[in-house]
């Protein structure tokens, strides 16, 4: 097994260090500098937070049944009016007395609701009030008889402590998970490394749970592997290496996973000689490409513009049990496209069809910004109607690209067009589309029509907290 592996990894890491070499000077700049394709899914998906311990999934499972689907209704009517009650919260209120008339069933789901709500609300009311109230509302229902908070409880009022910027709070809830014996588990450090590292505090979070004892990680693992996959979701790449250190000085050794997190980072931060020696490594140690492990090297060459590199890539998938899927062509053509070669964007995008792909939303959203950013707007269009017309319904990426197309070359009707076709097929636009529009009528001296998109952007309940983003904007 181990030579199959062997084999598999020199035959990889040769389409890389001797019959395709990748210019220095691509190399030199940062991958995070193009923010174009922020919707796109990273070249390997278990980098997607997908250990999600939203109260919604539990919602969907309380509908397939009428009796607990009549619970849900209750509990979503019940959390509208402790929220109310919690508006009143002020000197001379009683908030808990109030709470208590309510004379409520406290569940976990109705606990949920109310957080949700509240979470909801950090975009229109005083954050500082939101966390006041979530955690009012957590004490509360924490002195209620035959309930506990669970976990997911926990993360909630986290998430509301991190929207709030009250990063203080959220350690003081995290040694209280500790001291009460609930798990902190790879969610919980997700939820801080987010906040905490925007703040930079990543390292000491880090550190904080790499001497935890009670840190669980699974489905880990261990813990080094729960923190390198939370890291790199939120891009803090430096700081891997120094996680990847202490956990050979731990005594853990790396797996395939480990690998594909660092061989992810190094790629990000431009270290391609690293990248070549990490696959020699993997090579010598019999550890074989899994399918993010292709997935990475696809972008690679993509990003490198090696589109011939790829293509035998592909093939050699093929050879080896790996049928590349719509994913890795995605992954592929999003490379090309950052390196600018529509030409082979095209080319593998017709290729799915040969390898029995159907190209997703995400796939035909790449082709569209890609044309898009190079001034091809008819053929973002072609692409933007036949994804329609193949039944793929477009996303706010989708319309956003569209919208800054049309931008580009001062169609700002078909631009206003755009957004009211999106809202009108349930896409809510979220603030890159605002702030794109705004910005191209500003440039194009239209400030009157600028301030009208944001007047919508704020009557329709949206945003109303990142107006000061609009640079200059005044309230008239």
């Amino acid at each position: 097994m181990n030579s199959l592996s062997l084999v598999s990894s020199r035959i990889v890491c040769r389409l890389f260090s001797t019959s395709f070499i990748v210019r220095r000077t691509i190399w030199n700049r940062s991958f995070c500098s193009d923010d174009r394709f922020q919707f796109v899914v990273e070249p390997f998906s278990y980098f997607a937070d997908g250990n999600s311990d939203s109260f919604e999934t539990d919602s969907r499972r309380w509908d397939d049944f009428s009796l607990r689907r009549s619970f849900l209704k209750d509990a979503k009517i019940d959390a509208e009016k402790v929220i109310e009650i919690l508006k009143q919260d002020g000197p001379g209120f009683d908030t808990f007395l109030a709470l208590d008339e309510l004379k409520l069933q406290v569940s976990g789901v109705l606990v949920g609701e109310v957080l949700k709500g509240i979470l909801k609300s950090t975009s229109v009311l005083n954050k500082t009030q939101c966390a006041k109230l979530g955690y009012k509302f957590f004490v509360w229902s924490s002195r209620i008889e035959n309930y506990r908070h669970t976990v997911k409880s926990y993360h909630m009022i986290m998430k509301i402590f991190a929207e709030c910027e009250e990063f203080k709070a959220m350690w003081r809830l995290l040694d209280e998970m500790t001291e009460k014996g609930y798990p902190v588990t790879a969610r919980t450090f997700m939820i801080l490394i987010c906040t905490c590292g925007d703040a930079g505090l990543a390292k000491k979070v880090v550190e904080r749970f790499i001497k935890s004892k009670t840190f669980n990680f699974r489905p880990y693992k261990h813990s080094y592997n729960a923190i390198l996959h939370g890291l790199v979701v939120v891009k803090q790449y430096k700081l891997i290496e120094w996680v990847y250190e202490q956990m050979l000085l731990d005594g853990h050794g790396p797996d395939i996973l480990t690998y594909n997190v660092l061989l992810f980072s190094r790629c990000k931060l431009g270290k391609l000689d690293q990248f070549h020696r990490l696959l020699d490594e993997m090579a010598r140690k019999g550890f074989s490409p899994d399918f993010h492990t292709y997935n990475i090297l696809l972008y690679v060459l993509g990003k490198g513009d090696k589109p011939l590199a790829a293509l035998n890539l592909l093939n050699h998938m093929r050879e080896v049990g790996f049928g590349p899927n719509v994913l890795h062509f995605t992954t592929l053509i999003n490379g090309l496209s950052r390196a600018g070669n529509l030409d082979a964007c095209k080319y593998f995008f017709d290729e799915l069809g040969n390898h029995d792909c159907i190209p997703d939303v995400v796939c035909y959203t790449v082709m569209i910004t890609s044309y898009t950013e190079a001034g091809q707007h008819e053929k973002a269009r072609a692409f933007f109607d036949e994804m329609i017309m193949k039944g793929q319904l477009p996303n706010v990426f989708t319309y956003n690209s569209m919208i800054r197309g049309f931008c580009m070359v001062g169609k700002f009707k078909e631009a206003y067009s755009m957004l009211s076709e999106m809202e009108s097929r349930g896409c809510r636009p979220n603030f890159l589309v605002y702030s794109t529009l705004v910005s191209y009528l500003r440039n194009a001296g239209k400030l009157a029509e600028a301030h009208k998109v944001i007047t919508r952007m704020v009557e329709n309940g949206q945003y109303a907290h990142l107006m000061t983003k609009f640079k200059g904007y005044r309230r008239c």
